[in-house]
């Protein structure tokens, strides 16, 4: 990565947190992801299990994490598996961790090779009552390929098939979306860069731009600020391309009096900032689409208020649905009649807002977390109303990122131009 070293207690503690709710004398594994081919002898971009990277800090392939607080022996109660260095591979592929590398990464004292763990495995396995096995469970995605996880978890109950096994997934659901003030710096680095961006673009926007170039754009002040790279793939849509949410085709001109958003985020150190803006593409806001953007402001502002401890994202989307149905009838979207016979299962404000208001963010741009459960002081998440309107070829988003407290959030944003007056101010000069 090109990040500069983290603080190896990130690592330390979550590992802590995980040892934690482990039942007695059980055993956790942890695999790394598959190395996935594309076309030829080519593979795709390596990148890590999530969960291994957010116990571990580690990004290389086949690495392994073993956890097994009861062991009797000490030194391996926590264990870091990472592949043997072999000096034909690193003249192709480059350099691979070394021992003493993957201890000041990880915090793990023990460090041990791949292809000697089968030997020590087999004890600590037969030792052990229960086994923790992982595998992606994420609310928005089925895994229908057999990626290594679900292999691992089929080979271990053929070889151990009468010890108790555990998913944990379950845990990590609910520890990854607690942050730790250490994992918020890193978040904080990754939203600074992607703040620096935003301002660079602000400058650079013009008519006749193509939304490629703005891409272009972003991708050079992150990596020039040590980002691995854009935390998901960048949305930069103009004109009536910003009513499609996942547009990311970005491939035509920004023309005179459109709108452009722009969805875009750095990773840095594994960790990922989301930020969306709309501004124009001339530089300074019709009269509608400031009318327009300011009721979307008002809904960001609403949403943000309500995210506190307790609350839940079902509750919390339903209030923030009252107050968009508000704001559509003051700008003519809605009428009276609309609402008063609007469908409960289709409510008349989705027709112009049809996505959810925030996501969980963290280690990945779409972070496990509970949905229907009471959010909890130390999570992340985004704050993302919208308004798009077929009729007039506009689509207008606006995100930050807070971090809920005991007492409210707190906007790790809270420092990039948000308002007309901010934006038009900024493009003018």
């Amino acid at each position: 990565m090109k990040n500069l070293p983290l603080n190896p207690e990130i690592f330390k503690q979550n590992r802590k947190r995980f040892v934690a709710r482990m039942e007695r004398n059980a055993i956790a594994i942890f695999n790394s992801n598959d190395e996935l081919p594309a076309n030829g002898d080519a593979l795709l971009p390596f990148k890590q299990n999530s969960d291994l990277y957010w116990l571990t800090g580690i990004t290389q392939e086949e690495t392994m994490l073993i956890l097994f607080p009861d062991n009797p022996d000490k030194k391996f109660r926590e264990v870091l598996v990472v592949v043997r260095p072999n000096e034909l591979k690193e003249k192709w592929d480059g350099h691979r961790l070394r021992a003493q590398e993957a201890r000041a990464i990880s915090g793990i004292s023990t460090v041990v090779w791949l292809d000697s763990l089968d030997a020590l495995l087999q004890p600590w396995i037969h030792l052990a009552d229960t086994i923790y096995l992982n595998t992606n469970e994420n609310d928005r995605k089925a895994n229908l390929v057999p990626v290594r996880d679900y292999r691992y978890a089929q080979e271990m109950r053929v070889r151990y098939p009468l010890h108790n096994y555990r998913r944990s997934a379950r845990i990590l659901r609910d520890l990854r979306a607690i942050k730790t003030p250490l994992e918020i710096e890193v978040m904080n680095q990754a939203i600074d860069i992607t703040e620096k961006t935003f301002r660079r673009l602000l400058a650079f926007i013009r008519p006749g731009v193509m939304e490629y170039e703005i891409e272009a754009e972003i991708f050079h002040e992150f990596l020039r600020n040590r980002a691995t790279g854009p935390a998901y793939g960048s949305i930069v849509a103009s004109g009536d391309r910003a009513r499609t949410l996942h547009y990311v085709s970005n491939n035509q001109e920004c023309k005179a009096g459109e709108l452009v958003l722009m969805d875009f985020g750095a990773e840095y150190g594994g960790y990922c900032a989301d930020l969306t803006r709309t501004v124009p593409v001339s530089g300074k806001f019709t009269k509608r689409q400031k009318e327009v953007y300011n009721a979307c402001l008002h809904l960001h502002y609403f949403a943000a208020s309500l995210l506190k401890p307790g609350i839940t994202l079902v509750d919390y989307t339903e209030r923030v649905g009252e107050e968009a149905t508000g704001q559509f009838l003051k700008i003519g979207l809605l009428t009276r009649s609309d609402v008063k016979n609007e469908d409960p299962e289709n409510r008349a404000y989705r027709k112009y807002l049809y996505h959810g208001i925030s996501h969980h963010l963290g280690i990945d741009v779409h972070d496990l977390g509970t949905r229907v459960d009471p959010l909890k002081e130390g999570m992340v998440l985004t704050v993302e109303p919208g308004i798009y309107i077929e009729e007039e070829q506009m689509g207008i988003r606006i995100e930050n990122n807070v971090w809920i407290t005991k007492n409210g959030n707190k906007d790790l944003m809270k420092t990039m131009p948000i308002t007309v007056e901010e934006i038009e101010a900024l493009m003018k000069r």
